[in-house]
């Protein structure tokens, strides 16, 4: 075998064990972050908003047909119309708030079946006035499976195994509306819009003069042609 085979073939075996490695890392990376999470845009503090959970299938085997989440004591809930599925939200006999809503899969519905997720949304409020909100989910599967995502995520330390779905509030005005920059931060971006502006200012003149100096060029040449033509007369 010629030296030329032997590295081509060297080299086709280094890069098949690289993409393997690369493969089964990128699977269980994958693998652990198939949590059970809650999300929305512009939450504050005493607000109202949407909250959106996502819900991957972690079986291989079996659907997710049911979800309940806890919510906390909304004076006001309501959930977004999904097909397939129904909604139910439990609410504090004494205050009326809001505490669970639990999704349940219709009938003739396969439920979330191995290999898909979705999306379950809540809009409501007023939104506590602290900073994040936990939210324990639990998630229950069609061959009885019961998946409790409870565990408080605290920082610094390892995401825990089943993490509770967190949401981040922003901090609210006198007239309820979030903050969404510091004073420097203002500062800054009205000095860049100012400079922006005078940037403009001086490509605006700039265009100008250039504009004019060929206009006064092709007024040059114009004579010049005008004076040749007299002289040849």
């Amino acid at each position: 075998m010629s030296l030329f085979k032997r590295r081509f073939r060297l080299l086709g075996a280094s890069l098949a064990a690289v993409t393997m490695v690369g493969g089964l890392s990128l699977l269980g990376a994958g693998s652990a972050s198939a949590h059970v999470t809650a999300a929305g845009d512009g939450l504050t503090q005493g607000g109202y908003g949407v909250i959106t959970f996502r819900v991957p299938n972690e079986s291989d085997t079996a659907s997710t047909v049911e979800l309940t989440v806890a919510l906390p004591n909304l004076t006001s809930a309501r959930t977004e119309p999904l097909p397939g599925w129904t909604a139910e939200v439990k609410k504090d006999p004494a205050t009326e708030e809001a505490t669970e809503v639990t999704w349940k899969v219709a009938d003739g519905n396969p439920g979330i079946r191995p290999g898909e997720f979705l999306q379950f949304r809540v809009s409501g409020g007023p939104l506590p006035e602290q900073e994040t909100v936990t939210m324990p989910a639990t998630q229950t599967y069609s061959d009885g499976e019961v998946v409790r995502w409870d565990q408080p995520t605290v920082e610094g330390q390892p995401e825990p195994d089943k993490p509770a779905p967190t949401v981040t509030l922003g901090a609210a005005t006198a007239d309820g509306h979030a903050h969404t920059a510091t004073h420097e931060e203002d500062t800054e971006t009205a000095s860049e819009n100012s400079a922006s502006s005078d940037t403009d200012s001086t490509d605006d003149t700039a265009r100008w003069l250039a504009g004019a100096g060929i206009l006064l060029g092709a007024l040059g040449i114009g004579v010049a042609i005008g004076a040749l033509a007299r002289k040849r007369r």
